[in-house]
């Protein structure tokens, strides 16, 4: 049950943002999303990357100006759909998504999965449902990208059995009942932000999504300062939890993060912007 995780989009930042220390120079972060298939679950997708929800067509003023600053390239070849059929899948195909948190670029395409069962955490997405568009923008939340029945849809991951997860990670909540896949809460990017622990592989697999935008970030002496802590949710649970990336780390798991622009073994295309 290996993942793949396709890049959907670009999005080019100076190095020294998300590394400290790092040059001006200006680096192409990608933007992934992960599939697999599990024995009972079927076709899983982790997160849904960027799509053109939010680079045309039809947008609030606030996703407007979102995407006039951060200005995403989306990957053609990159995209859930194509990438499914490169695979033998549709879209339909997908039994469950599973939300590591609610930015746009991790739920701009779950309009094209409306049957799917969606794993998130329930009570985060109950607040960002109630809360008023102009705070959703200042944390890269917009609810029109969200399906009008997500609620209804959605398993909530904090109501799922806990299981404890290698390599002195902690404790995870167990997503299928069998111990391959675990949640791992991973708190400070964003409001509800966990990993997901895939425990099956020969070498135990941290998706530690934006823990940090890249590994070289993970050690303390090279963590991003101002500015990049103001669109933390909570600066100083970020940096325990990227030690806690790092630890695993150390002690023999594989980690990967969702922007970072380096290869991974777990890349399903290596993309050029």
């Amino acid at each position: 049950m290996k993942p793949v995780f396709a890049n959907s989009a670009f999005v080019t930042a100076p190095e020294r943002l998300f590394l400290r220390g790092g040059t001006w120079r200006r680096v192409p972060l990608k933007v992934r999303y992960g599939i697999f298939t599990h024995p009972e679950a079927g076709l899983v997708l982790v997160d849904t990357g960027y799509g053109p929800r939010v680079t045309r067509g039809p947008r609030s003023p606030s996703l407007r100006l979102y995407n006039t600053v951060l200005h995403p390239e989306l990957v053609l070849e990159g995209q859930p759909g194509t990438v499914l059929r490169k695979l033998g899948f549709t879209p339909h195909d997908v039994g469950t998504v599973i939300l590591t948190h609610f930015h746009a670029d991790h739920v701009a395409g779950l309009d094209l999965f409306p049957k799917a069962r969606i794993i998130a955490k329930a009570e985060v997405l109950g607040r960002i449902l109630k809360q008023r568009a102009w705070k959703s923008l200042g944390h890269g939340i917009f609810t029109e990208l969200l399906p009008a029945d997500l609620a209804s849809r959605t398993l909530d991951v904090d109501g799922i059995s806990p299981r404890e997860a290698p390599l002195g990670l902690g404790v995870g909540r167990d997503l299928f009942g069998d111990g391959s896949v675990l949640a791992i809460d991973l708190p400070g990017h964003a409001e509800g932000h966990f990993g997901l622990c895939f425990t099956d592989l020969p070498k135990p697999l941290l998706y530690a999504v934006d823990a940090q935008w890249c590994t070289d970030a993970l050690g303390d002496e090279r963590h991003p300062g101002f500015p990049a802590n103001l669109i933390a949710d909570d600066a100083s649970a970020l940096v325990e939890s990227a030690r806690r990336v790092l630890a695993f780390r150390q002690v023999g798991g594989a980690v990967l993060l969702c922007h970072d622009p380096a290869a991974s073994p777990y890349d399903f295309a290596q993309e050029t912007p």
